[in-house]
């Protein structure tokens, strides 16, 4: 599922991208009841998209794009028509947890019903604010909210210049440990950008991997379904089922298995 996208080398790509071209209004009051507000990127285009490896609903990218639907429609079946929080956690660091997380996030996008949150929450192998091309060094992301209470949840969500689809980048502190996303900073941050009553936000948690440390297994308990990626031909059997029995069952929503043949 993770190979290159192929290139549409006959387009024309040489708008510049405003990163300021508009400002929209997540929908959805944060802290203080305030309506947040994001700056929106110009859109980006089918070759732009591919060059950052995300679907669109362009030809070119069919099978990849209807992949992740398919995902995206599983989860929505489980959900009984309530918005919910899901963290995609690689197996292993390499398996493509982050390339998952991020397409998953973009076919929620695709709904125009539906917005989409992307949150990076591997601080050790950041990599979402490369693929949308986000510079978290003057805004912050994660890290800087969690530790420095006076910044706002306004701050640090970026436009992707991909309609409906937002990202919290990790950010520009490095040190995560469990106390933090076990704080109450993270779960006030957490209930704050879900979608509430008739408002369809889907907030994808950007996991690190499962094997070698504890901070998966303690973001599953933010979130309301689990989706394990494997690398094809990377993790046995055995470390699949090791990973799985670290979560609730009940939110096991499924596994993925990237890099297919």
């Amino acid at each position: 599922m993770s190979t290159p996208f192929a290139r549409h080398d006959a387009m024309n790509d040489t708008q510049p991208l405003d990163k300021q071209e508009s400002v929209v209004a997540l929908a959805r009051r944060a802290e203080g009841g305030t309506m947040m507000r994001v700056a929106e990127p110009q859109a980006l285009t089918p070759r732009r998209l591919e060059e950052r490896r995300l679907i669109h609903r362009d030809e070119s990218v069919r099978v990849h794009a209807d992949a992740f639907r398919e995902l995206r429609t599983r989860l929505l079946a489980l959900s009984n028509g309530a918005t919910f929080v899901t963290l995609v956690a690689p197996i292993d660091h390499g398996c493509g947890g982050s390339f998952v997380a991020r397409n998953l996030a973009a076919a929620f996008a695709f709904d125009e019903t539906k917005t989409a949150l992307l949150i990076d929450c591997d601080a050790r192998h950041p990599s979402q604010h490369r693929a949308l091309d986000v510079d978290a060094g003057v805004r912050g992301g994660l890290m800087d909210y969690i530790a420095d209470p006076s910044v706002e949840i306004e701050r640090i969500v970026h436009g992707t210049g991909i309609p409906r689809l937002h990202l919290i980048p990790n950010g520009t502190s490095r040190e995560a440990t469990a106390e933090s996303f076990t704080s109450l900073r993270m779960r006030t941050l957490i209930d704050s950008l879900r979608g509430h009553g008739d408002e369809e936000r889907y907030v994808i948690l950007d996991g690190p991997a499962v094997k070698g440390s504890p901070d998966a297994r303690i973001l599953s308990d933010l979130a309301d379904r689990v989706v394990l990626v494997a690398g094809y031909g990377m993790v046995s059997p055995g470390a699949i089922e090791k990973a799985a029995a670290s979560f609730p069952q009940d939110k096991i929503a499924g596994i993925v298995f990237n890099n297919g043949p």
